[in-house]
């Protein structure tokens, strides 16, 4: 989820960057073992002058990766390096490594604006972007393909690649997660990109703001709706959030909810709260929150007459983690992280007390 608003925002960057005849080279986890910060599809772009977008590690290794970028640019030629937190210590000391897994990371220099990506994302459709990694005499970008609505844009250098890429392309991306793919002796990584859940913020009042501010931080589409015209200006919130003016009638017909979506009614006027939320449940969203006392909550429920197993095991009131809060800003931290969890199905609790490894094994 979070590699759709960090790939938007290395791209944007690049296209920037691009336009004016900047040189860039751009960074891409393309395979993880073991324990690390980023998954496979995180990106750093980095720029002549030293200017980065984005992060493959939690700080460790952007510095060497950032030199090798440098080289990249220069020599014009790509390189792949693997770093180990685990096996080679005295590696992993020198470079900060701290993380007990191993990270192999695509480096190359960038000449396109990248173009049918930014078009995909823009366009908020799913997409698979695949790489020809270690193409034999090839200097710049590396052989890439992109898969988006069907239509195949770019070429890996050859033909049966290219109509693998045109079969397997929509399996690859139902899988949802980016990988390296052997076929016949070579190599790709498939950067599978799918638009993350819609979070409808129902309020734009001042607590909301922090919640859609940090929710769209984490990755979330976020649409806020009001009916209140004067309080949906773009400059109250960042660019990413879709403002929508509409009242709980016109809601339905305006935004095409399913059940990946969430949603959370904050007005603080019981009357809208119970109008919204009425209208939420006549769609498939999955996680319907309700910011307020228990109590409150109820009654509106009662008032709606509410009584359906599934529709109350979608509705999050309270909504929030019981952490302890104070304030708009603790207040959308709860909510964000029992929202994540509930996206990642997890049953929230310190990682201390996780048994399970907290990163899910890839096969």
């Amino acid at each position: 989820m979070k590699q759709w608003l960090e790939t938007r925002l290395v791209l944007d960057a690049l296209a920037a960057r691009r336009s004016h005849g900047a040189r860039a080279a751009l960074a891409t986890v393309v395979r993880v073992n073991g324990s690390a910060y980023r998954h496979e599809g995180a990106k750093l772009l980095v720029v002549e002058d030293g200017h980065t977008v984005g992060n493959v590690s939690g700080g460790c290794l952007e510095a060497d990766v950032r030199e090798v970028a440098l080289r990249v640019m220069a020599t014009g030629c790509a390189e792949q390096r693997a770093y180990c937190g685990g096996a080679d210590e005295i590696s992993a000391w020198d470079l900060g490594v701290g993380c007990d897994g191993e990270v192999e990371i695509l480096i190359e220099p960038v000449t396109t604006m990248r173009t049918p990506e930014r078009d995909a994302i823009a366009s908020e459709i799913p997409f698979v972007t695949v790489t020809r990694l270690g193409a034999p005499n090839v200097e710049g970008e590396a052989p890439r393909a992109v898969l988006a609505n069907g239509t195949m844009h770019g070429t890996l250098g050859d033909a049966t690649l290219d109509a693998l890429v045109r079969t397997h392309g929509d399996k690859w991306a139902e899988r949802g997660e980016s990988r390296l793919v052997g076929v016949a002796g070579v190599t790709l990584f498939v950067d599978v990109m799918l638009p993350p859940p819609r979070l409808v913020v129902v309020s734009a009042g001042e607590d909301a703001r922090v919640l859609a501010r940090l929710a769209s931080d984490v990755g979330f589409r976020v649409v806020t709706v009001d009916r209140r015209p004067g309080l949906l200006l773009q400059d109250r919130f960042p660019a990413a959030v879709r403002l929508l003016e509409s009242d709980a009638a016109r809601l339905n017909e305006q935004l095409k909810l399913d059940e990946t979506g969430f949603a959370v009614i904050m007005t603080h006027d019981f009357a809208d709260d119970a109008a919204y939320l009425e209208a939420l449940l006549q769609t498939r969203v999955g996680y319907i929150g309700m910011l307020g006392p228990r109590q409150r909550t109820e009654r509106i429920l009662t008032r709606l007459g509410v009584a359906d197993a599934e529709d109350l095991a979608r509705i999050y009131g309270p909504v929030g983690l019981d952490i302890g809060t104070d304030g708009a800003e603790q207040v959308a931290l709860a909510v964000v992280a029992e929202m994540l969890a509930v996206k990642s199905g997890r049953q929230p609790q310190s990682l201390r007390d996780r048994r399970a490894p907290i990163h899910v094994a890839r096969a």
